[in-house]
Order: structure tokens, then sequence, then C-alpha cells
């Protein structure tokens, strides 16, 4: 969260770009920046003493700070979101990096799991930190078709299929044996009666049914239910290695800091109650002052879904100090393929 008082106007355009410089230095080399290697590398028209002013500027201001062993200096987390607020541009991947990304996919079998762990290994590589993906949530759990299935005696099998591509199966103890043509016409029955109902749908339906379908019905009804709680369970993780390479986790406590946060999808699940809608790109710079696990970490994380019927949660986790322009855009490209693929399956329905 920025300051109140702080706007792109409150920098001049050269403060901006030695903000921009600093940052993007500190983020490749880790160390301290000061005037006169800015000066040396960067062609600004200025003397080392006026961008020594600016410094100061910018380290009154928040955006900077300086080590007390060092006499350059290093982005603040307010630096770093008035950078990824302000400052930041052409966010796009390269194109023949899209196109590789994209063989990746086709490449991989045609399952959300190995979608996810596709996702979780192209955002690890590009970001150099660690990637996390879970598996898509249904909104509404709707009914598509269900069988019923002798077994033996007074046991029937009920196996149902959701328009979302979601199986359940569940024994039933009968209180008669019943032939397969019974069964047969009571899942016809059921199937032209419930077949593209919601959960909330099927629900309403069943006083309108036989008592022996509405009993099947509410099992039915049962274990859509099931589906809807349990989607999103699945949670997907890459590039601990690649984190924790990073000097800031080079201490035990900030290593099992990020270890925790990588190992707690909740933590995900109640950021992600203030993302926007699927292919939006959120980032969140040292927990803003609300998760105090997030300490020293960054999340950058976007929704991916279908058809506002299903969605889930994939981004990168990493040090503050992070290259965000590319991770942005990774995240935001990674996240419109997964949209598009569920939307082959489920937005057609």
């Amino acid at each position: 969260m920025l300051e109140d008082t702080l706007s792109i106007d409150s920098l001049s355009e050269r403060q901006r770009e030695v903000l921009r410089i600093v940052i993007q230095e500190f983020v490749q080399t880790a160390q301290p920046v000061g005037s006169a290697g800015i000066v040396g590398r960067y062609d600004l028209g200025v003397s080392p003493a006026t961008i020594r002013n600016d410094l100061a500027a910018l380290e009154r201001m928040g955006l900077l700070t300086h080590p007390h062993t060092s006499a350059g200096r290093v982005p603040t987390d307010l630096g770093y979101r008035f950078f990824v607020h302000y400052l930041l541009s052409n966010l796009e991947l390269p194109p023949e990096e899209q196109e590789t990304i994209r063989l990746q996919f086709r490449q991989a079998p045609a399952e959300i799991d190995q979608w996810l762990r596709t996702s979780t290994a192209v955002l690890a590589r590009a970001s150099q930190s660690a990637a996390v993906a879970t598996a898509p949530r249904v909104a509404r759990c709707t009914f598509k078709h269900m069988e019923l299935v002798h077994i033996q005696g007074t046991k029937v099998l009920l196996v149902l299929v959701s328009q979302e591509g979601a199986v359940k199966q569940q024994i039933l103890d009968l209180d008669r044996p019943m032939e397969q043509h019974e069964l047969s016409r009571i899942s016809n029955e059921l199937n032209d009666q419930l077949g593209g109902l919601d959960s909330t749908g099927v629900a309403a339906r069943l006083a309108t049914l036989t008592p022996f379908a509405q009993q099947v019905a509410e099992v039915a009804l049962e274990a859509m239910r099931r589906i809807e709680q349990a989607e999103g369970a699945l949670f997907f993780r890459d590039g601990l290695a690649e984190v924790l390479s990073a000097p800031e986790f080079a201490e035990r406590e900030n290593a099992r800091r990020i270890v925790r946060v990588l190992e707690d999808p909740g933590l995900l699940e109640q950021i992600a109650e203030d993302l926007p809608d699927s292919g939006n790109v959120y980032v969140l710079i040292s927990g803003d002052g609300r998760y105090a696990e997030l300490r020293d970490v960054s999340v950058v994380l976007s929704r991916y879904g279908a058809s506002d019927r299903v969605s889930g949660l994939l981004g990168v986790i990493g040090p503050v100090r992070m290259r965000y322009g590319r991770t942005i855009g990774v995240v935001r490209f990674v996240s419109c393929i997964m949209s598009e693929k569920l939307e082959e399956i489920y937005g057609g329905d």
C-alpha cells in the first residue's frame, strides 16, 4: 500500500529514473547502489553530486534507505511498491518466449494436474523463485449424468458425472433387490429431471420426484456438495531450491518462514480474497503490513478460471528483491493459458 501523500508527481523525472536504476541494480546484485556507480554505468547527464542529492531526496520520501555500513542505497518496501505501481512498463513476454511456454503446455498430457505442474515449473524457472498453484475449485457443481449399476443383491453402484468433469461413485444398499432395467429407468428419469441443474437447483427439484428417485437424488446431491467442497484441495509447488538460494533466506529462521508460507495453501486463499478476476495480477510486497508471515517476502498471484464456474490460483513467492516486471509478465501469461485450457473444457457447457 502506497502512502496517501506519495504519487508519481512527487518525484521529478530524473528521480523516477534514479529510483528505477537503484531497484534494477539492487535486484541484480543484492548490493547497495551508490551515486558513483550510477553515474559510471548510466548516462544521465548530471554529476555524482546531483545524483547524491536525488538519492537523499528519495530516502527522505521513504523510498530508499542505506545500510549503516555502506554509503549506497537500497530500496525500501515502499520503494518497491512505488516502482510496481508507477514505474513498471512493457510487461509482455517476448513472442518467442510465449511460444516456448505454449509449446510446453501442448506437450503436457491433457490433464489439469499436468497443466498445473507445467505452470509451476514454468513460473519457477522464469522467476528464479518458488511457484505455487491450486487446483481449480468448482464454484457450483452442475449435474450432467448419473448411472445406477446393479452389483449384487441389494447393492447398487451410483456413478455421478458433473459437467465440470468430476466423477463420484457411491455404493447404495437398497431396501430390496432391483433389476438392472429398473435401475436404468430411474437413472434415465433423474437424468431428464436433473440434467443441467446446479446443487441448488437439484435441491429444489427433490420434492417433485417419486419417493425412490428422491432418495437416489439426495445421495447424488450430497456427492455434488462434496465436489464443491473438495475441489481446490490439491496444491502444487516448484522452485523451493531456487528461492532458498536467495541471500535473503540464507539465515535459518528466514528460510523456515518462506517454507512455512509455501506449505500453507490456506494463506494463499486468504490473500486471494483481495484478488480481482482471472487474468489480472496481484502483487503483495512484504505482506503490505497485513500478513506478518510475509515479512521480507513478495507474492505475485493471479486467478485463472473459466465461465465463472471454476477458478484456481497460481503465482510466485520469493524475496522482495524480485524482478517484478518479468515475474508479473509470466504470471499473467501462464494464468491466461490456464484460463484458456479450462474454457476448452467447461466454457461450452
